[in-house]
């Protein structure tokens, strides 16, 4: 894909990100986080977009999409290192696939967090799950973030729990994460749970009910995937 095509000149589904303005659906963008505590970019995930405009970015990763992930130095996979040097050994980056069901993220604007629709096979909704993070930044690419530890899943039944309170815990012993951002994304938890309890959008929107257009070819990764962008916004 080349870059630097604006929507207003007529973006291709399928085809190239806008550097100003919205993408048009169908449109292939990046999704990426920085690494915790450094400046490079440590997961790369090739998206779809669903919409995009003021109030909502929707994207799709498709089922086999190759992404960027994390692991160990030595490839070990960063879930299988006891947590408490979990954040502290080595790390690189490989290519990976993402196997099983795709995944529809949404974002609102300025949101410290994005929501996650997962199904399992068949399309049976299985549930959502709100990754509280640093809100996006918006490049000619796609999107920028970096991931704040601590998560919030919420099932069908409208019932909620917080997700990996142990990690978010270690992060802040390993220094990742200081008494400041802890606050703040304690804050931003806080803030999500109300919208969760209010049974606010995106949680009454029925994303739930929505379904990929089949004709979407599967974005690739580029060879850049962690380049600096040129410019950044909201």
């Amino acid at each position: 894909m080349a870059d630097g095509e604006a929507v207003s000149s007529g973006a291709q589904a399928g085809g190239p990100a806008a550097p100003a303005g919205y993408w048009a659906p169908g449109s292939h963008i990046l999704w990426r986080y920085r690494e915790n505590g450094g400046r490079h970019f440590h997961i790369a995930r090739p998206v779809t977009v669903v919409r995009d405009d003021a109030d909502l970015l929707a994207v799709w990763m498709a089922p086999g999409t190759e992404c960027v992930k994390p692991v160990l130095a030595d490839g070990t996979p960063v879930h299988l290192e006891p947590l408490g040097s979990r954040y502290t050994k080595p790390r690189t980056v490989q290519r990976d696939r993402w196997f099983g069901t795709g995944v529809l993220k949404l974002a609102r604007p300025g949101d410290p967090w994005s929501v996650w629709l997962f199904w399992d096979p068949g399309w049976v909704f299985k549930n959502w799950y709100v990754n509280l993070e640093e809100p996006l930044t918006r490049w000619e690419g796609g999107v920028d973030s970096e991931d704040h530890f601590l998560d919030i899943t919420v099932q069908p039944d409208r019932s909620w729990h917080w997700r990996d309170e142990d990690e978010f815990a270690q992060a802040q012993r390993d220094r990742l994460v200081d008494a400041g951002l802890a606050e703040q994304v304690r804050r931003a938890g806080r803030a999500a749970v109300e919208v969760i309890r209010a049974w606010g959008p995106p949680f009454s929107d029925g994303w739930e009910q929505w379904r990929p257009d089949p004709s979407w070819p599967v974005p690739s990764l580029p060879g850049d995937w962690d380049r600096t962008p040129a410019h950044v916004s909201p």
